[in-house]
């Protein structure tokens, strides 16, 4: 009886093994050798490895490689993993692009990206659990709960930025759910605190101001899991406005919609980056907008310093100024 060709994600095919694999065209470099044969070399990945494949002039594949196959393209391989002096490689047995059955054998483009390590569904709950729970205002609370269902596909995919922080599949997700855990903290810390307050701080402004202050992202990127970039009106209006705008526009659908809550929302959504130079037009001059940009703040410049952190420590004692925060990171001398 033929042995099975097993069907197995391409970073779990072990050295030496035989095996089918879905897998992302990356790079596609034409060359030549000495004899002046031409050739391609390719690279394939899924999300935690990336191999090459040599496609060499006498190939059954190369006329296909050389006139059909483009960068961005998914294939199933079967193919051979091995490790070599010039890094890891397929040799192929067999390759196609990939069909729509299979989807069955559950093939998904999303698996072949960087993605949130936690679970999207249960993020997305959690936060419309939040809105639902803290938000005591009901007018406030059916403008939060109605924009992220609107936009929920998107709200469940979008990286929070092109470049720096949460640059991934879901990390607008991540980003403001945490965004929003921090606010609330704070929001319930310094209302106790400050109790003479006049008028008092309002958490439902704070957490509806942490759920929104980049929804305007729904409008400013374009999302493709392997490339997101800026639409048009990204570039053009960016996502401050954008988000002013979607608020503005959702509470005219809300009847008898308090006018000077939706100023302090709208307040905190154009102040959320504090500076000029960082996108808002005016530094936070309420509380719970104050609130909103440190919580902000604090996610994305941590996420910048612990992504920096868990690069390879090569043993050294400070981490490369190759951050988005440009500054070597002290790691100590004998980090745990």
């Amino acid at each position: 009886m033929a042995h099975e060709i097993p069907l197995l994600k391409l970073c779990d095919i072990g050295e030496g093994e035989l095996a089918d694999c879905f897998a992302l065209l990356t790079q596609k470099e034409p060359g030549r050798t000495r004899d002046q044969k031409p050739y391609f070399r390719l690279q394939f990945r899924d999300a935690r490895r990336t191999v090459a494949v040599m496609i060499w002039h006498d190939s059954v594949w190369f006329e296909l490689c050389e006139q059909n196959w483009k960068v961005g393209q998914f294939f199933k391989l079967r193919a051979r993993f091995q490790e070599t002096q010039y890094g890891p490689q397929l040799e192929l047995a067999n390759i196609r692009e990939v069909e729509e059955t299979d989807t069955a054998d559950g093939f998904s483009p999303f698996d072949f990206f960087p993605a949130s390590r936690f679970d999207i569904s249960q993020m997305f709950a959690e936060l419309v659990g939040m809105a639902q729970e803290q938000i005591a205002d009901t007018s406030l609370r059916t403008l939060v709960v109605d924009l992220l269902n609107e936009h929920a596909e998107l709200i469940q995919r979008l990286p929070a930025a092109t470049r720096n922080h949460h640059t991934f599949t879901g990390g607008y997700l991540e980003h403001v759910l945490s965004v929003t855990r921090t606010a609330l903290y704070l929001a319930d810390k310094y209302s106790d605190y400050y109790r003479n307050m006049q008028p008092p701080l309002s958490k439902s402004l704070v957490i509806a101001g942490a759920i929104l202050h980049d929804i305007g992202k729904v409008q400013e990127l374009d999302y493709q899991p392997q490339q997101t970039s800026y639409s048009p009106s990204g570039k053009l209006i960016g996502h401050i406005l954008l988000g002013r705008d979607l608020v503005r526009e959702k509470a005219r659908t809300i009847a008898d919609f308090d006018p000077e809550i939706l100023l302090r929302l709208e307040h905190i959504i154009v102040a959320h980056q504090n500076l000029p130079e960082w996108g808002s037009p005016i530094a936070p001059h309420t509380p719970e907008a104050l609130l909103v940009h440190y919580a902000d703040e604090i996610d994305a410049k941590f996420h910048m310093m612990a992504t920096a952190l868990e690069a390879p420590a090569d043993d050294e004692l400070f981490t490369g100024r190759d951050n988005p925060l440009r500054r070597a990171i002290f790691r100590g001398w004998n980090p745990v």
